[in-house]
């Protein structure tokens, strides 16, 4: 009995040594700060994103609203201020996988491939490796999202979401628009990185204050983001449409010729006004964030 109470004894202090392990791997570490990052910057701009799905709606096209003002307005005379924060639970539910998992992949391969200081081309690459990576993993999560903002899809819930369009559409459903997607999202991700970074190595040439840093990064931030935006704009208004009818956007050159027929070349820049102000204030807190959490665990970003 004396032999078996000292085994108890030494088993909690054997798993509490294998956790305290576990959250001291830097990847661990990474994919943390990245998911808690995201999380926050996902729920404080979520109706940015609304809005950007809502003009970029296939049905929205040549139709009042055509404003993001307007449409701001239409969502909250229909459906409340709430409204606003429509398909906040597979935002979230892509999110703290998705960045997590970005800034976790983004950390291994700087740490496996990458230099100490990445140049331009090797951001790029970087960037774009590691976006692409949680795109295609979680891109049903995203096909949910934008249905959910579109207000066009009367799903329940996410699950409901998963089982209907499997059901109706199959695995083809879940992954419609995989190639505009990953046209978006790697070079944004790759341009933005390598912005973020030349942006950053050139401010830090200077003497700053400790205090004045955080202020640094969302302002590189910022900057990055909107210019990674406007490249990759065209791109985001091909992945709505076949996400949101992928029978009748079955492939990217029927999106754009679609596109182009019904507005003209002003129609891959719809919605690029909230899609720049969520994508710009959502990267920079997201960095400006991550940053900051990866100094206080003792880990260079």
């Amino acid at each position: 009995m004396l032999v078996k109470a000292e085994h108890k004894t030494i088993q909690p202090l054997h798993n509490k040594s294998t956790m305290e392990g576990l959250l001291s791997s830097p990847l661990v570490k990474s994919f943390l700060a990245g998911s808690f990052s995201g999380t926050c910057s996902t729920v404080i701009f979520q109706p940015f994103d609304l809005v950007k799905t809502r003009l970029q709606s296939p049905v929205a096209i040549g139709s009042a609203p055509n404003s993001m003002i307007a449409t701001i307005s239409c969502v909250i005379r229909n459906e409340r201020i709430v409204g606003l924060w429509k398909g906040m639970s597979p935002s979230i539910s892509r999110t703290i996988p998705g960045v997590g998992m970005y800034f976790s992949s983004l950390h291994w391969l700087k740490s496996t491939f990458g230099s100490s200081e990445p140049g331009p081309m090797e951001s790029v690459v970087l960037g774009a490796l590691a976006r692409s990576l949680s795109g295609v993993l979680l891109l049903p999560i995203t096909v949910i999202k934008t249905r959910f903002e579109s207000g066009q899809y009367q799903y329940k819930n996410i699950v409901h979401a998963l089982v209907m369009i499997h059901r109706t559409e199959g695995a083809k459903g879940l992954y419609s628009g995989l190639g505009a997607t990953l046209m978006r999202d790697a070079p944004f991700s790759g341009l933005y990185l390598m912005f973020y970074t030349q942006l950053k190595k050139s401010a830090f040439q200077r003497d700053l204050k400790e205090h004045h840093k955080p202020l640094v990064y969302f302002m590189c931030g910022v900057m990055a983001g909107s210019l990674a935006s406007v490249v990759t704009q065209p791109a985001d208004v091909i992945k709505t449409h076949m996400q949101l009818y992928p029978d009748r956007f079955s492939s990217v050159s029927s999106a754009i010729m679609h596109i182009y027929k019904t507005d003209g070349v002003v129609g891959f820049m719809r919605g690029i006004i909230p899609r720049c102000l969520r994508r710009t204030l959502m990267a920079a807190m997201a960095w400006t964030v991550y940053e900051q959490i990866m100094k206080g665990v003792g880990m260079k970003a």
